[in-house]
């Protein structure tokens, strides 16, 4: 009997469904009493634990022999904690002619969040970019983003983030640091068990984040919050979303090739530094905004789902491209690479 597969002509990533799936689900039957205190345990257990596994994956010989292509590391992470933050502050003129001030919150959120590793690396090796380059980019951003993140929040948001405070910055650092720091120190121990079983513990990460989606959304129907939030409010919250990507789109690729950077590694740079990763944005909201999680990560979800889409036509396109080396892409194998892009 054949497995059934995604089919390839649908534009919508098969993980997105199932995150809205669990929101749905959220909506319906939210946790209640007992039942929200052990989902909010559960949901504490899986961040720590995606974030041990990550620790457990990352080879520090890869990170330290991508130092050697620093310029093209530094100009990611320029993209990804300076320019989109600039960004996400200049949005707060729309406020609230065009957004309300928490979807400005997990817009602005949104910015501070460290780009993705996995569709990083299955665009850019679809467009024939530098693809050991893109490893490390992702990486190096993933790896920053634990402890930039939760410091540009606590200065750009500061109070206003829904509950944050400096209790936030110490649970980041239990939930989030102290797991991924295990998960180094253990790496050589049970770094081959987590290669041989990749495909299993990527399934236990998706199931985590999904139950972090649960707990949050829950909590949010329950405090009434997802009533502050209008069709009109979130068809302008897209249009926000679309500009923003197409101006980093723009400023990776043109601002690449302004600094002397090769095809091959201005691919590089578009893909991993105009992304945001929902796989790591999502255990940090819940941890950072607490109550307010839902809508703060609304905005994450949306742009997520964009950016897998434009940027899969964009890398089909970069194949094509006459600069291209070799024979372009096919089709086929393009949707085969696209379809471990997963949520990171």
């Amino acid at each position: 009997m054949k497995r059934l597969r995604w089919p390839s002509w649908m534009p919508v990533d098969p993980y997105i469904v199932l995150l809205l799936g669990t929101v749905g689900l959220a909506a319906l039957f939210p946790a209640h009493g007992t039942g929200a205190d052990v989902a909010s345990g559960a949901s504490t257990a899986a961040i720590a634990f995606l974030f041990f596994l990550y620790g457990a994956r990352l080879s520090t010989r890869e990170a330290i022999d991508g130092l050697r292509h620093w310029r093209l590391h530094l100009t990611v992470l320029a993209c990804t904690f300076l320019v989109f933050p600039v960004l996400g502050l200049a949005a707060r003129g729309l406020v609230p002619e065009v957004l309300t001030q928490p979807l400005y919150q997990g817009l602005l959120f949104l910015t501070l969040v460290p780009s993705t590793i996995q569709s990083s690396i299955a665009f850019t090796s679809i467009a024939r970019g530098n693809v050991p380059a893109a490893i490390c980019a992702g990486s190096f951003s993933s790896l920053v983003g634990i402890l930039v993140t939760p410091l540009l929040a606590a200065v750009l948001l500061g109070g206003s983030g829904g509950g944050f405070s400096t209790d936030s910055l110490v649970k980041i650092v239990l939930q989030l640091l102290v797991p991924f720091l295990a998960g180094q120190v253990l790496r050589r121990w049970i770094g081959g068990f987590v290669a041989r079983h990749k495909k299993v513990l990527g399934l236990v990460d998706r199931g985590s984040i999904l139950l972090v989606v649960y707990t949050a959304f829950s909590e949010g129907m329950t405090r009434g919050i997802w009533h502050q939030v209008s069709p009109a409010r979130l068809g302008a919250l897209l249009g926000v979303e679309a500009v923003l990507l197409a101006v980093m789109l723009a400023l990776t690729w043109y601002g690449g090739r302004m600094l002397g950077f090769p095809r091959e590694d201005r691919i590089a740079i578009q893909f991993a530094g105009s992304k945001k990763s929902l796989a790591s944005g999502l255990p940090m909201a819940s941890v950072l905004f607490g109550a307010h999680a839902s809508l703060a990560v609304l905005p994450l979800m949306l742009f997520h789902q964009m950016q897998l889409m434009v940027c899969a036509v964009i890398a089909k396109r970069r194949a094509r491209d006459p600069e291209a080396a070799g024979e372009p892409a096919g089709p086929a194998a393009a949707s085969r690479t696209a379809a471990g892009t997963g949520s990171r």
